[in-house]
């Protein structure tokens, strides 16, 4: 995929991605690592971080999320590792779907712990750093947190969290400096989505595959993001590119949630 940042305005630029290993994140950091800035990359898969970390000469830490204090030691390895911190992209995130009657506390818990609970934190225990730098934060929601899936209420719920949060993050920290936007894409062509399909595709995931492009708007022509598509969106939003823009909920969804 064409590169559309022409210019240097990430270079030198210290950017923490969770949720790095692969999918969205992987991509971030391998765009954000072709624009010359610095990497601290986080992800709950040890050996797929470490080996992205060593590709891209990118300072790891491999945590879970779900617990709070990992945001604090996070941080306390990019300022001990860079001295500051100009970017945050919030790229980590769990998928459960199913009947809401038969949904257990355990689905619920993983899911808002890890789509909304760790991005709260993230981008608590980031905003001092942020302030001094004037830095920015990508949080990736969801076409689903801004309209309501059938059989998927305990997602839709998390990341409708992180679209209001991140509205709320942008007010509070707009004298500051700091640009907080949550960039909401449809389905995407990751790791993620194979887990869907094979999970919840009834044995035919090609069949569940299928069955989610039929409600995009393109009709045959309907296909998936790819990683490196979001990626460069959300770079953009990281970048000084975009300075008037902040509490926004950019869709990247092929119009999917446009008739709503």
């Amino acid at each position: 995929m064409t590169n559309v940042f022409a210019t240097d305005l990430m270079k030198d630029k210290v950017v923490l991605v969770t949720g790095a290993a692969g999918g969205v994140g992987g991509a971030v950091a391998d765009l954000l690592c072709s624009l010359g800035a610095k990497l601290v990359l986080t992800d709950i898969q040890q050996e797929a971080l470490q080996a992205k970390a060593e590709l891209l000469g990118a300072t790891p830490m491999c945590l879970n999320l779900g617990e709070a204090d990992a945001a604090e030691r996070l941080m306390q390895l990019a300022l001990e590792t860079h001295g500051r911190l100009d970017g945050l992209a919030n790229c980590a995130g769990v998928w459960v779907e199913g009947a809401s009657e038969h949904a257990s506390e355990t689905d619920w818990q993983r899911c808002i712990d890890i789509n909304l609970k760790a991005v709260f934190f993230m981008c608590s225990r980031a905003i001092p750093a942020l302030k001094k730098s004037h830095g920015a934060i990508v949080n990736i929601s969801s076409d689903a947190g801004v309209v309501g899936n059938a059989g998927a209420a305990i997602y839709c719920a998390s990341k409708g969290g992180v679209g209001l949060l991140t509205k709320a993050l942008a007010r509070e920290l707009a004298s500051d400096g700091v640009r907080v936007n949550a960039l909401c894409p449809s389905d995407i062509f990751s790791p993620m989505l194979s887990f869907q399909a094979e999970r919840y595709g009834n044995g035919n995931p090609e069949a569940y595959l299928q069955n989610l492009l039929a409600h995009y708007p393109q009709g045959k022509n309907a296909r998936f993001l790819s990683p490196q598509e979001v990626a460069q969106h959300v770079v953009w939003l990281l970048s000084s590119a975009c300075e008037g823009v902040t509490g926004a909920q950019v869709m990247l969804d092929f119009g999917l949630t446009a008739g709503y």
